[in-house]
């Protein structure tokens, strides 16, 4: 919104007449321009507080989406386990929180700072500022990384001490995620799309919402877990064949499906941080509000999209309607979208959700011939649709949305299938490459040195056993009441079977 100013010595000159001299003219300009000023004031507050809200409200919403990440983890395991990963989940928020507080912020968002790494803002200090924003802005943030950290606790399910779990979601919400965040979104970062100057390929990478910056980190630290970790017992046997040891719950992987497409309308349409923008000279219905439904909509239609094309195709080669499937599918469809969300139009999410259906089964499938070992799909899941959504910006991007989403530097380089040359596809290469390389130079060491010191893998016996029974005092469900008369002895049913003595027989009348 463009500022409303007003100064007496411009006002006090079209206030004369012949019955007002001068000091009566700049008297009543002075006390118009207050009033006025007072007003201007008044709806500059009114557009930071309407910003806000939209970005706590979003905040809200992502936030739901470990409640989401919870119930699709707790379907997806056997029941001896749910307990453990339920509780893993909390502590994806609880340590995150800390870390990101302490040391997360700075270094992704700690303006100004060099290239690589922020450091300002440490333990929140000077916020709220011009550079480093409002609270609100934290607590988004913040969110966003323990989605990350969410996303690898699935990929090392049922066979990980608690302690590596402390460890690793720190590690990752402090340090390794944050490092990539400050590359793509903040101002300073030497691939970000935002920057003022010396732009990568003269664009910078476009990652609106993180494909690559959550995603693709999450899934690639959960491949290194699991690579390192190795299956879980009875997924392969001795021939090498591939075992399904299927979750207990289909009811709430649906459930945490559900939570997580409502709170991916948080994700990605929240990732504008504002919403009272208009575009152009203001005046019209369209504006950043548009973009806003227009990216909930591309969201919708690549989700929607993967789950139908993953539906027939793994009835094609399976031989079965699976929602167990069809739900990863959607999601897969919603983690490539994420890039390109704001930029492409609604039939190019149509394109986005089929081909991240394909990726997915294809990764499955490579996954399962090098008998690799991940409960919830989620290295291929994020990991893989991730980096397709970064390539799939790359490719359809529109000229007039990219310009409305990143209007600082106006003829920017646009999708490669659109018309808009090589650039930006190049530039997204190279997120996936810089992305990659990263996060196996940093978690994949982190996961080694735990498993050389025996704080990665539980034992065999609790692998075996549950770790609910063996690490958290027992079971999720209470199969049984103690306190219930219908299971008393004495009223319990016993079995009934035939006898060796013959059966009466039946006359009639």
């Amino acid at each position: 919104m463009g500022s409303l100013t007003c100064t007496a010595s411009d006002l006090a000159p079209l206030l004369l007449t012949t019955t007002t001299t001068t000091a009566n003219a700049t008297a009543i300009a002075e006390f118009l321009c207050s009033r006025f000023t007072t007003i201007s004031s008044k709806f500059s507050d009114t557009t930071y507080a309407i910003d806000n809200t939209y970005l706590l409200f979003s905040a809200y919403l992502v936030f739901a989406m470990q409640l989401g990440f919870a119930m699709l983890c707790a379907g997806s395991v056997r029941a001896k386990n749910t307990m453990n990963i339920m509780l893993t989940n909390v502590l994806d928020a609880a340590a995150g929180a800390l870390s990101y507080y302490l040391f997360g912020f700075a270094f992704a968002y700690g303006a100004p700072s060099n290239a690589f790494i922020g450091h300002h803002f440490f333990g929140l200090h000077n916020i709220p500022s011009l550079s480093g924003g409002d609270y609100s802005f934290f607590l988004y943030q913040w969110a966003f990384a323990i989605a990350a950290a969410g996303i690898t606790s699935g990929s090392i399910a049922e066979r990980t001490q608690f302690v590596a779990y402390l460890i690793y979601s720190s590690f990752l919400t402090g340090f390794v995620y944050p490092v990539v965040s400050h590359w793509f979104w903040s101002a300073d970062g030497w691939a970000s799309p935002t920057r003022h100057n010396n732009l990568l390929f003269g664009s910078g990478s476009i990652d609106f919402a993180g494909s690559g910056v959550v995603h693709m980190v999450g899934g690639i630290a959960g491949l290194w877990g699991a690579v390192i970790e190795g299956p879980r017992i009875g997924r392969f046997d001795r021939t090498g064949r591939s075992v399904a040891l299927r979750g207990h719950s289909s009811s709430l992987v649906v459930l945490g499906t559900f939570l997580l497409w409502f709170g991916w309308y948080g994700f990605n349409p929240g990732s504008f941080l504002t919403i009272l923008k208009s575009y152009g000279e203001g005046g019209t219905y369209y504006g950043q509000w548009s973009a806003i439904g227009r990216t909930a909509v591309t969201t919708t239609l690549a989700g929607c999209t993967a789950a139908l094309t993953t539906l027939f195709s793994k009835r094609l080669l399976a031989g079965h309607w699976n929602v167990l499937d069809v739900c990863n599918g959607l999601l897969g469809g919603f983690a490539a979208i994420t890039s390109g969300c704001s930029v492409v139009e609604p039939w190019a999410a149509i394109v986005c959700g089929f081909v991240a259906a394909w990726v997915l089964i294809g990764c499955n499938k490579v996954a399962e011939k090098l008998k690799y070992d991940d409960p919830l799909e989620a290295a291929q899941l994020h990991g893989g649709c991730g980096a397709w959504g970064l390539i799939f910006t790359g490719l359809f991007a529109t000229e007039g949305y990219v310009n409305e989403v990143y209007a600082n530097k106006p003829g920017r380089p646009f999708g490669l299938l659109m018309g808009g040359g090589g650039k930006l596809l190049a530039a997204q290469i190279v997120q996936v490459l810089v992305v990659s390389g990263w996060v196996s130079a940093t978690m994949g060491p982190l996961f080694y040195g735990l498993h050389k010191l025996k704080l990665l893998r539980i034992s065999r016996e609790d692998e075996t056993q549950g770790m609910d029974m063996t690490r958290h005092g027992g079971f999720a469900y209470a199969y049984h009441d103690e306190d219930d008369p219908s299971i008393k002895p004495e009223l319990m049913m016993r079995r009934v079977g035939p006898t060796d003595d013959a059966s009466p027989a039946i006359t009639t009348p």
